[in-house]
């Protein structure tokens, strides 16, 4: 890295199908939404010949294909894949969405990737949820390097920003964060602001411009090694802390001058095994250029330093019955491992899935199974299905190139797979597995809809059930309780695209309502009531009259039913009717249309006829004792409460608690927990936490998470229980 001169033009372009795992590298670009990382994922495709300088792709494309990409990708609300060909390598370069509603995608593309490249704006500087990600990879060991972008921004600083970088990313060990490149600069504008016009190699001491749109690399003069020599200094100590080889530190600490390509092949490994993150700059190509700043030197980090599919531990595999299965390290000759990472609807295709090769080669027109499991909590059914794949292709804006084959390692796009979902795992049909799932964010936003028209209506089932197809980071609900449909979302934004996709892709308009939670009923005192169900009108009649107690039980105990008929004034037959009816009540409620539980019902007397008591007449007289009860009894509504928990930067820990409290809740506690953040324990009524998602996210500025979970139904206030008896009055 660093040392190669420029590259050959005959060895790039868009990419083709590969046919050995270790000439692939798959690399996800993280970063904040506005860091540049389409911008940066177009330079690297026109650097390689995959564009042309007009911008058209190659291969008959025309101008709009490209637009495509660029349109499609800005909307920064999906996974997109840009295959390209470096240097006898395939590079799949998988561009992810910057707004946190959309980590789903985010969490796909790591899931798909070998190494990441986290992008960082000079003008902006490093977020929380960047930070937050980079903790993500670290956790499963991904080899990372950080790409800085926004350099012709006035207040760009590249030394700035690397410190900066070392600080967020580098934890305990900052020296593991350092550049490989300086920045060069041309004449200083009438604003003070001088652009970058090349770079200089820190190990190679060579400098590489950029300012004609090729690269070009020279010997840099006397005056320019002293400028360098301090960071070169320091990333060769980085580089040599981190070596395998530990005889080296002490032959370079004793004085020795350690060899610069013994420096690159120990930085390459460093790199590949996650220990060392280098830092970069790249600018997109002026005008008609080319090559954009830096493009040449990442390109030579991807398929040098980062690591190839051989190298990744493959996720855990077992058969569809749960029994573990041992597989060969990314083979392509091994049984058929694949996984559906990303799934979207073509108009003129139909179901399109983005899919990784673990194992195994996956080839057009064959049948292969598809199993999914693990998601019946988010509207997904299990399922296990043999299909017959359709064609597989690369994808480049509009344009679809067809691939033969799909190797262990590499990625393709699978046409025709009607029941496969994200997540699913594709096998051959003699031998089906199943993939352990990755870890999916919750959706914590609920968007509670409902169809516009009677039309809508029909064809709102089919296009909910595709929607969570394609994104399994939704959880589609058909709440019992309240009735209502909901789509549980990530954000504000993510509820946005899931409406526009109903309304667009699928034809469905749909109005959204209020949500609701899901209230309960119960009796705060002791009382009576008596039920009378006495009619004849000629034929046979109705008798049933029955006398019962009500009183309340803790929380939790549900609907207690005590038999206390002496004498046999309720025959025994019927003594199960009055609690049929009792409970039918309960379950309708008694004051504002919600289930009544935790109380216990006492049948204490009654009447019944030789001839005219039956089993529904006593139901209706056990249901009316339990309405007299109740109209002489204060009922108290009861709220669903959740535990919260929250995990909070440090310096947003007050404000956090003080929105709880403001929301009903009670502090249970506090933990400190590593990275300078906290963990706030609460209970909250959920009535009050249905938009915290987003509210969390601003007070925090996007660096908390939160997690809930149901944990009792209790007293509802006064005040807030009358206006919720009111609403459903007038709603009535």
């Amino acid at each position: 890295m660093g040392d190669k001169a420029n590259a050959h033009p005959g060895a790039a372009g868009r990419a083709t199908a590969a046919d050995q795992p270790a000439s692939v590298r798959n690399v996800v670009l993280v970063g904040h939404s506005g860091s540049g990382k389409t911008t940066l994922v177009e330079a690297l495709a026109l650097t390689t010949g995959a564009v042309n300088r007009a911008g058209r792709v190659e291969d008959g494309g025309t101008v709009s294909d490209y637009d495509e990409i660029e349109h499609r990708q800005q909307r920064s609300v999906q996974l997109s894949l840009v295959p390209v060909e470096w240097d006898g390598y395939k590079i799949n370069l998988l561009d992810t969405p910057g707004y946190a509603d959309f980590v789903g995608e985010l969490r796909a593309g790591l899931r798909a990737a070998d190494a990441a490249l986290f992008v960082v704006s000079a003008s902006d500087g490093v977020d929380g949820s960047t930070r937050m990600v980079w903790e993500e990879c670290a956790a499963v060991g991904m080899p990372r390097a950080i790409v800085v972008t926004h350099l012709e921004s006035a207040r760009a600083n590249f030394e700035d920003m690397t410190r900066i970088c070392a600080e967020a990313f580098g934890g305990d060990d900052p020296d593991a964060v350092l550049p490989l490149y300086l920045p060069l600069h041309g004449p200083q504008a009438p604003d003070g602001h001088a652009p970058v016009t090349g770079l200089i190699g820190l190990l190679s001491q060579q400098l590489f411009d950029y300012s004609s749109g090729e690269r070009k690399e020279s010997e840099p003069g006397e005056d320019q090694l002293p400028l360098i020599e301090e960071a070169r200094n320091r990333l060769i100590e980085g580089i040599i802390s981190e070596s395998e080889d530990e005889t080296l530190m002490d032959r370079y600490l004793g004085g020795e001058q350690i060899d610069v390509k013994t420096l690159i092949e120990d930085l390459e490994r460093a790199v590949a095994r996650g220990v060392f993150f280098p830092v970069l700059a790249a600018a997109p190509a002026a005008g008609g250029a080319r090559q954009g700043l830096g493009t040449v030197e990442l390109l030579e980090l991807i398929t040098r330093g980062f690591p190839t599919p051989l190298e990744r531990e493959a996720p855990r595999v077992t058969t569809v019955d749960g029994k573990p299965r041992e597989l060969k390290l990314c083979d392509p000759d091994g049984p058929l491992v694949a996984e559906v990472v990303k799934t979207s609807s073509d108009p003129y295709v139909g179901r399109v899935s983005l899919v990784r090769v673990f194992s195994g080669t996956l080839h057009p027109d064959e049948t292969v199974h598809v199993s999914g499991h693990g998601l019946a909590d988010r509207g997904h059914e299990d399922h296990d299905v043999d299909e017959r794949i359709g064609a597989l292709s690369a994808p480049f804006g509009k344009q679809q190139r067809v691939l033969t084959h799909c190797i262990a390692g590499d990625l393709a796009c699978v046409a025709k797979l009607g029941r496969a979902e994200t997540g699913d795992t594709l096998s051959a049909k003699n031998d089906p597995l199943l993939m352990e799932p990755w870890e999916m964010p919750d959706p914590l936003l609920p968007l509670a809809i409902q169809a516009h028209s009677k039309p809508d209506e029909d064809k709102l089932s089919q296009g909910l059930s595709r929607l969570v197809a394609e994104d399994p980071t939704m959880r589609l609900e058909q709440n019992q309780d309240t009735h209502q449909v909901v789509l549980w979302c990530l954000g504000e934004a993510h509820a946005d695209v899931a409406l526009e996709r109903l309304r667009n892709r699928y034809g469905v308009q749909v109005d959204v309502v209020p949500h609701k939670v899901s209230l309960r009923e119960t009796f705060a005192d002791r009382s009576a009531g008596r039920g009378r169900h006495v009619k004849q009108s000629g034929g046979h009649g109705q008798y049933a009259i029955c006398e019962i107690e009500v009183e309340p039980l803790p929380g939790g105990s549900g609907i207690e039913f005590v038999d206390k008929v002496v004498g046999g004034a309720v025959p025994r037959q019927f003594i199960p009717s009055v609690e049929k009816g009792v409970r039918a009540q309960a379950a309708k409620g008694v004051a504002a249309g919600h289930p009544l539980l935790d109380i216990r019902v006492t049948l204490l007397d009654g009447k019944a006829h030789s001839v005219d008591s039956s089993d529904a007449a006593f139901q209706t007289a056990g249901a009316l004792a339990l309405r007299e009860a109740a109209a002489d009894a204060r009922i108290h509504l009861l709220e669903p409460v959740a535990e919260v928990t929250v995990l909070v930067g440090d310096d947003y820990v007050g404000a956090v608690m003080s929105d709880l409290s403001g929301r009903r809740g009670r502090v249970l506690g506090t933990e400190q927990t590593s990275g300078g953040r906290t963990l706030v324990r609460a209970e909250v009524p959920e009535i009050e936490i249905g938009r915290y998602a987003v509210d969390l996210r601003s007070l925090s500025h996007g660096t908390a998470r939160f997690s809930r979970s149901y944990v009792r139904h209790e007293p509802m206030p006064p005040q807030i229980a009358e206006r919720v008896r009111e609403e459903a009055g007038s709603a009535s």
